[in-house]
């Protein structure tokens, strides 16, 4: 069994255009049935805080594992991540664990390109990309975006020394990228093509009138009904990446009752061919075979390489 560090992980990532097209592929793999992938079982503590066990099996690609992740929203505070956990790649001919990873880069990188494969197949071919949050995921996501040529991003940071950070960051990292950030979340999405949601899930007072988003807009909301509401979800073609993770969710009321039900999957969607007309609103609530598909790529990548440090999963 081999393990990694998170700077491994960093460094072993596939580049953002692959883990597009693996996140592409995984949805699509889920929309067709062809990967196992239950509805990930949740454990809540007395604070709000909970944690998430996201096996996945794709059997024609031989690919099992798992990953186990914790939500402390009260880390904010603290200085300390408010998501963090591990992934496990087994061998999936015997069984065996075959790497652990941390999973904070993971997810970073697997949900900004799951964001991606929906860009790139159903976002119109104008307009910026807006972005509301500027913590990790809008890093991750700017790095998906320059991948993909969208690179006029607006950003509304909830505080104005998170937004200079992002910018200090773009600067370095994505420096073909036009970051401008601005204070509300309506300056940032007039306009846009492309909406990406990235505020805390649960946050109240932050949906978004459907009055300011373009008609034809692709909304992305990583914080679940935060800020795209029933209303706006209603105005919209509703897609789950995971349809029975969306009913879940719905039952354990991490979505309002009045949210509509989604038409499809995302997959299916990405697989069409066409976009359906009018704004599409894509409910990807994370699902285990997104982050499998891109751990096992890093696994693949840190055999090759013999990086990480070699355990023995038998010993005591």
């Amino acid at each position: 069994m081999r393990l990694l560090s998170d700077a491994d992980v960093q460094r072993l990532l596939p580049d953002p255009s692959r883990c597009v097209e693996l996140a592409s592929e995984a949805l699509r793999a889920l929309a067709d049935g062809r990967a196992e992938v239950p509805p990930k079982p949740a454990v809540h503590l007395s604070d709000g805080s909970f944690a998430n066990a996201m096996p996945a099996a794709w059997p024609e690609r031989n690919l099992l594992g798992c990953k186990w992740i914790s939500i402390f929203p009260s880390n904010a505070g603290r200085s300390l991540p408010t998501a963090s956990g591990l992934m496990v790649v087994n061998d999936a001919t015997t069984g065996l664990p075959r790497c652990v990873m941390p999973a904070e880069s993971l997810t970073a990188a697997r949900t900004a390109a799951v964001s991606g494969a929906c860009i790139a197949a159903l976002a119109p071919d104008d307009g910026r990309v807006a972005i509301t949050g500027a913590g990790v995921q809008a890093r991750s996501h700017l790095e998906v975006l320059a991948a993909l040529g969208r690179t006029e991003v607006v950003v509304f940071a909830r505080r104005a020394e998170a937004g200079h950070e992002l910018q200090a960051w773009a600067a370095r990292h994505s420096p073909e990228t036009s970051v401008r950030v601005v204070g509300s979340a309506r300056e940032a999405v007039e306009g846009a093509g492309v909406v990406v949601t990235a505020l805390p899930i649960g946050l109240t007072g932050v949906e978004l009138d459907a009055a300011w988003v373009r008609e034809d807009a692709l909304l992305l909301p990583l914080d679940y009904a935060s800020s795209v509401g029933h209303l706006l979800a209603s105005a919209s073609t509703l897609v789950a990446d995971h349809l029975a993770q969306f009913a879940a969710v719905r039952q354990a009321r991490g979505l309002p009752a009045a949210y509509p039900d989604p038409v499809g999957a995302t997959g299916a969607l990405l697989g069409a061919g066409t976009r359906p007309a009018g704004r599409i609103t894509c409910q990807n609530l994370g699902n285990g075979l997104s982050d499998l598909v891109v751990a096992a790529a890093v696994a693949g990548a840190a055999e090759a390489e013999d990086v990480g440090r070699r355990l023995d999963p038998g010993a005591a």
